[in-house]
């Protein structure tokens, strides 16, 4: 996959297009994508994602409903995830004020037919786009006639079969319900990091969490897993939100005889506690979960 940053430097001369913010690459997102890219083959062309950051929400409504909007992925965790659907091309474009005053007309002639050379276009249900939202599946529709490009949206039903939101998964992780968030996502929700051994207590390890953007489920205890030297391991990770950034723990359920020198990704499985967080875990804390993830089958 392609990724680009903007889009002067971009040479297709055939594309099938989709549009939209895709946080948390989840399954809802993946019923158009797998769509974008069997057009894409169809059609043989290059399969396309226009995707916006920061989020809209917080340039446009900075003091209100984007103030505190939380990502489910980092940048660099959405390129990673969309780099696993086959995608050709990833478009990220910053998303300013002025950006988001481009009428829907300047944007599909501007960007997609003229800089992209779409021959097809696909857009999720009751999709809008350009300023104020005025674009539509009809004004879309228009304009594929006037420049030469099929329109396709995936109908309400093949989404709401999903029965999956990117609303819906940050609602889960705020409370908690990690086993309903990664089903939603179809994978585990993770944090990704280099870890540090604790140097008082040797076989507990820490990672900062230093997007302020990214969610950060609630202080609390929880199954988790990652992949060390090829197997994987369980361990019980703490977590603590420490204002706009985070702190984890965790005690691997395996001895690791030495430190952890590579970037590991953290999958989340389960909360396990009720307890609250606040700074380095306890014996008794740790042999206690330690023993409830040993019964866990995950």
């Amino acid at each position: 996959m392609k990724v680009h940053r903007v889009f002067n430097n971009v040479n297709i001369s055939k594309s099938v297009i989709t549009t939209g913010s895709f946080d948390g690459v989840h399954v809802g997102h993946k019923v158009i994508l797998n769509r974008l890219i069997q057009r894409a083959s169809e059609k043989n062309a290059e399969s396309v994602l226009i995707t916006f950051y920061p989020h809209p929400r917080k340039v446009l409504y900075p003091d209100t409903e984007g103030k505190d909007l939380k990502m489910i992925n980092s940048q660099n965790e959405k390129i990673a995830f969309l780099e696993e659907t086959g995608l050709d091309h990833l478009i990220i474009v910053e998303f300013t004020v002025d950006f988001s005053r481009i009428s829907s007309g300047q944007f599909v002639k501007n960007y997609l037919v003229d800089r992209l050379n779409a021959c097809h276009v696909i857009i999720g249900f009751n999709h809008h786009f350009g300023h104020n939202r005025s674009g539509d599946l009809d004004i879309l529709t228009q304009l594929g006639k006037e420049c030469g490009f099929e329109v396709e949206e995936i109908p309400e039903q093949d989404i709401q079969n999903e029965s999956v939101s990117s609303t819906k998964i940050r609602k889960a992780l705020f409370e908690g319900y990690i086993q309903r968030a990664n089903a939603y996502l179809d994978r585990s929700y993770s944090f990704f990091g280099k870890p540090c051994r604790m140097e008082n207590a040797e076989q507990i390890f820490w990672i900062r969490i230093r997007d302020g953007d990214k969610l950060i489920p609630p202080s609390s205890v929880y199954a988790a897993s990652f992949l060390h030297e090829g197997v994987r391991q369980k361990a019980v990770v703490w977590l603590e939100e420490q204002g706009e950034e985070g702190i984890l723990w965790f005690y691997p359920d395996v001895s690791v005889s030495k430190n952890i020198s590579e970037d590991l990704r953290m999958q989340f499985h389960k909360r396990i506690g009720d307890e609250v967080v606040e700074g380095l875990p306890c014996t008794e804390s740790v042999e206690k979960n330690v023993e409830i993830i040993r019964e866990l089958i995950y």
